[in-house]
């Protein structure tokens, strides 16, 4: 979501500052500021839309100094607009905020009018100003401004008349600070600190540093001086160039072999799934899967494998309504949370409510200083690297094998698994790369089909069994970046009201592999079909020849061992929303309304 820049350095703040927010533009945005210090004077600059016009601003009207903050704000209180853009000032203070203040109102309520924006962030910097109105230093004013916030905030404060200082907060969105040579800086996101440092120190719950270029005290929640310890981070910057594709995702779509074989060289371990994925599966009665978007549709595939392979039982609940449900968690359930950044506000504020009460907390993550890999008394890495484009994709298809890799692993440790099958699946994972980038050949038909399907005001995706969670998969992509509405549902209740909505007008889309449920998905599709309904059958070869006939068009992937299928079936899945949503000229990286890390509620 938003994302945050600060430095204090040796050069020209501006164009430092503008360059790191260009590398934070990935995140969801809908304007953009600065603001610096020079000769003592703070002043800022801010505008809407993309960066290139906060870059055209600064052309026409410079910012000197060499400390400054910045901002990319994806709108939560109050639209797009200058007014309401970062910085926020107020006097002598500017702030710059990601997150949700959720006492703004009563704050407001208690100083009083007029307000220069609707945002909840100017709360912040006038209850900063009040307080050094009282007398209190920069420290204590700041320090005493996040002691009355109720919610969730990563700030980073600049004062008038200070050159040498950055206050920095954190509760429930992450921050970190970046130490260099004589320059330190602070940073929402390890991409956007990357190429100025590769020396992080991740502010944990609560904490506040003081930040000067000679270095960074920290503080705990109570304001007590503490030690964080600081991690040397590595930001592979060839992964943040799309390296001649035209977007993001479609390098990211093609980067998935060599994904894959990263975080199985990880897991793998001869013909056994590896060590790193121990746990004492034998000793937990039930696993309550909990995620967001399409975290939450990798969990729903694992439900399959975990009760399939392990005999596990499995629960799978969308975070932001996991812990308002206040559900009962049993004292031998374990409780898995998925997020590719780790900062998921809703997963993370999920975990807080399971921890204490679940035997372990485990879980499954792209970023492992993250806040959920932190909190966690496991956490896998899926080792997808950085992932830029909104939809993801490399990072959905490691979720899901290294998902299957701890599923193989408690079937073993629960003696549902015995060794000749779980080297037959191991071997099937060693192949699944190979089998991916064969899978990406078929881009030429995908590219063909969608402008067709660019056409259409509505698409139904279908499948049964883990195919059922893919056509969601794929569904959710569709929409995200083509802005087409689509909808999935499990074949057998097609019958049971969408059937309805089938006319020659409607392009469907079933997944449907040679499985154990093939000949009941094609009996729904032949119910698609008799009503005129455009069939776009996605099977291997087998299921080509079984029941391609009359049907509007077919995509053949390789065979492949129907457990792993849901991996492989990602790729069409993703193909078809891409060239969908080319044709159609979306912004197919940074789709209208989203963000890729929502680390608000």
């Amino acid at each position: 979501m938003c994302g945050i820049i600060g430095i204090l350095g040796d050069h020209q703040a501006a164009p430092i500052l503008v360059d790191a927010l260009r590398r934070l533009e990935y995140r969801g945005y809908d304007s953009a500021g600065i603001a610096t210090v020079a000769d003592g004077r703070l002043d800022r600059r801010r505008a809407v839309g993309k960066l290139v016009n906060l870059a055209d601003l600064l052309v026409e009207q410079p910012l000197r100094g060499q400390a400054g903050i910045g901002h990319t704000r994806w709108a939560t209180h109050g639209g797009p607009s200058v007014a309401n853009a970062h910085p926020h000032r107020a006097g002598r203070v500017a702030v710059v905020h990601n997150g949700i203040i959720e006492n703004f109102r009563a704050l407001r309520g208690e100083l009083g009018g007029p307000w220069e924006s609707e945002t909840d962030t100017e709360t912040v910097v006038r209850l900063c100003e009040t307080y050094l109105d009282q007398g209190l230093g920069p420290k204590d004013a700041a320090f005493a401004t996040v002691d009355r916030l109720e919610g969730a905030y990563a700030l980073c404060f600049l004062f008038d008349g200070e050159e040498d200082l950055l206050i920095a907060a954190r509760a429930g969105s992450p921050l970190a600070v970046g130490h260099g040579e004589g320059e330190m800086f602070v940073g929402s996101d390890a991409i956007a600190l990357g190429p100025l440092t590769d020396r992080l120190t991740y502010l944990q719950e609560g904490d506040r540093a003081v930040v000067t270029r000679a270095g960074a005290r920290f503080f705990d929640a109570e304001g007590n001086q503490t030690h964080r310890e600081m991690t040397r981070i590595r930001v592979d910057a060839a992964r943040i160039e799309k390296a001649g594709h035209r977007h993001f995702m479609a390098k990211e779509i093609h980067e998935q072999p060599q994904t894959l074989a990263d975080v199985l060289a990880l897991y793998l371990d001869g013909d056994r799934v590896a060590p790193p994925l121990d746990y004492d599966w034998d000793a937990t009665d039930r696993v309550q899967m909990v995620a967001c978007g399409t975290a939450q549709i990798a969990c729903a595939v694992a439900k399959y494998w975990f009760e399939q392979l392990a005999r596990l039982p499995v629960e799978v609940d969308i975070a932001s309504e996991y812990r308002y449900r206040e559900g009962p968690v049993g004292a031998e359930t374990t409780a898995l949370f998925v997020s590719q950044s780790g900062e998921t506000a809703d997963t993370l504020a999920a975990l807080r409510y399971a921890k204490g009460k679940a035997r372990r907390i485990l879980s499954v993550v792209n970023v492992p200083e993250s806040s959920i890999a932190r909190e966690s008394d496991l956490a896998f890495p899926i080792r997808a690297g950085v992932e830029i484009g909104v939809a993801s994709t490399k990072a959905f298809v490691n979720q899901l094998t290294v998902l299957l890799a701890l599923a193989v692993r408690a079937g073993v440790a629960r003696g549902t698994i015995d060794a000749a099958r779980e080297a037959e699946l191991v071997a099937a994972l060693r192949a699944l790369p190979g089998l991916v980038s064969q899978a990406l050949a078929i881009e030429p038909r995908c590219e063909a089909l969608a402008m067709r399907l660019a056409e259409a005001t509505d698409i139904l995706f279908l499948g049964r069994g883990t195919m059922y969670p893919m056509a969601q998969e794929g569904a959710l992509k569709l929409k995200e970046i083509s802005y087409i509405h689509a909808e999935a549902y499990a074949s057998g209740e097609l019958k049971h009201g969408p059937i309805a909505l089938v006319d020659r007008t409607l392009p469907v889309v079933v997944f449907a592999p040679m499985d154990a449920v093939f000949d009941k998905t094609v009996s729904n599709m032949q119910e698609v079909m008799a009503r005129e309904g455009k069939v776009l059958l996605v099977t291997d070869s087998r299921g080509a020849e079984a029941a391609s006939h009359g049907v509007w068009e077919v995509l053949v992937l390789p065979r492949i061992d129907p457990v792993l299928a849901p991996i492989l079936y990602a790729v069409p899945a993703q193909l078809l929303a891409y060239h969908t949503a080319v044709h159609k000229g979306t912004d197919v990286d940074q789709p209208r309304n989203l963000a890729k890390s929502v680390t608000v509620e």
